[in-house]
């Protein structure tokens, strides 16, 4: 028996908290323990036939621009897969540009495409605005009820997007049964799982076809740069996905590939600490007399909790509040916070408040928000690393001046 016997070499049997600091790691004749950062926009070739079967895709792994491949993206992508449990992935320059290709990448002119209406502002202008500019429908549901989606379904529907939670309402939607009915009918179904996790939601598990995050979120989750992932089937991602990406270019940089890579090895420890604080938070302000009501998944006053004990093994790192007395309550709360910043960001390492009316929904209609839950009093609290005393203390004080 000898090292490469040893069944920890593949890192399919490792916990996924050493897959986050060892998953996808490539050295090179330096044998680094950090990995490397190939900044470099192209690469030369050993001959020119070696060049031909490159550019005919019979080189696997190979790499001919970094528009279309790099190795520290490599990395990150495979360091993505292993922990979704994905085929194959490809990164991006943001989140949105993730979700842009992951729509836009699976439907042609005359295709139909069904989505939650509990949306991100920007996920809602590609299904709501941009799709339909180059002919593809879309019909928006009550993502709450899965029955709603069935109604919903076209003989051209090819794509179901949901989001859960949902942002900033924390809504759910079962991913389990969507994906039926998105399978029954032909469609595939994306599911944007920025606010549970990677760690606590496996919507490929549960049927999904395609996951998407925002890198940016808890993945860096120190404020320091952009990106995005799509995740699913080799079939799916290395083909439309990959050409897409290849053909539009919102390709993700080296280095941002590196800071990720680097915030991944600390994600679970991150993300864990920062759900012990989310769940004390929520339990504190949950009776308190200027709250209309606080949001959170696994508390049991969530009005889907059952659906979020079965789906996700914890409740997130953010909650909603429902401010009494409206935006001017909600204002009066944020403004007079000490260690909680106002930022429309989310799964940083700072705990951070906005209110989704005035910044993230602003572009929605009234009709819209108040349909969707957005409420003039609603704020969004995404919970970081500090104390989560000192945080409630935070809170309590905002909450005096209201």
């Amino acid at each position: 028996m000898s090292r490469d016997d040893n069944p920890l070499r593949d890192p399919k049997n490792l916990s996924a908290a050493t897959q986050l600091v060892h998953g996808g790691g490539k050295r090179t004749e330096f044998l680094e323990t950090s990995e490397a950062i190939f900044l470099n926009s192209g690469y030369s070739y050993p001959s020119s036939e070696h060049a031909e079967l490159l550019f005919q895709n019979k080189i696997p792994g190979g790499h001919n621009y970094s528009r279309f491949a790099n190795p520290t993206v490599d990395m990150f992508q495979d360091r993505m897969a292993l922990l979704e449990g994905a085929e194959a992935g490809r990164a991006f320059a943001s989140g949105m540009a993730a979700v842009t290709n992951a729509v836009m990448s699976q439907v042609r002119a005359g295709d139909h495409i069904v989505a939650a209406q509990a949306l991100f502002g920007g996920c809602r202008f590609v299904v709501e605005d941009y799709a339909p500019r180059f002919g593809v429908a879309s019909t928006l549901v009550d993502g709450r009820d899965p029955e709603n989606f069935a109604r919903a379904m076209l003989p051209n529907t090819k794509v179901v997007f949901i989001e859960t939670p949902t942002n900033p309402t924390l809504e759910l939607v079962d991913i389990k049964a969507v994906a039926e009915i998105a399978h029954a009918h032909g469609a595939k179904l994306i599911v944007d799982n920025v606010f549970s996790t990677a760690l606590y939601q496996k919507p490929l598990e549960l049927g999904a076809d395609i996951v998407t995050y925002s890198a940016t979120k808890h993945i860096d989750g120190q404020g320091r740069v952009l990106g995005g992932i799509v995740l699913g089937s080799k079939a799916i991602i290395e083909g439309d996905v990959h050409t897409f990406l290849r053909q539009t270019g919102a390709t993700l940089s080296a280095f941002n590939a590196w800071v990720l890579l680097k915030g991944l090895e600390t994600y679970a420890l991150r993300v864990e600490r920062m759900t012990d604080s989310a769940e004390k938070i929520a339990a504190a302000l949950s009776s308190h007399p200027k709250i209309e009501r606080v949001i959170y998944p696994h508390e049991a006053s969530h009005p889907q909790y059952d659906l979020a004990k079965r789906q996700m093994t914890r409740g997130s790192t953010l909650l909603a509040l429902d401010v009494k007395g409206g935006q001017e309550g909600a204002f009066a709360l944020s403004d007079n916070l000490a260690i909680i910043l106002i930022s429309n960001n989310l799964g940083d390492a700072k705990s951070l408040i906005t209110h989704p009316r005035t910044t993230t929904h602003a572009r929605l209609t009234e009709e819209v928000r108040l349909a969707t839950g957005v409420t003039p009093g609603l704020l969004r609290l995404s919970v970081g690393l500090e104390d989560p005393g000192d945080l409630i203390a935070d809170l309590m004080y905002g909450l005096d001046q209201v």
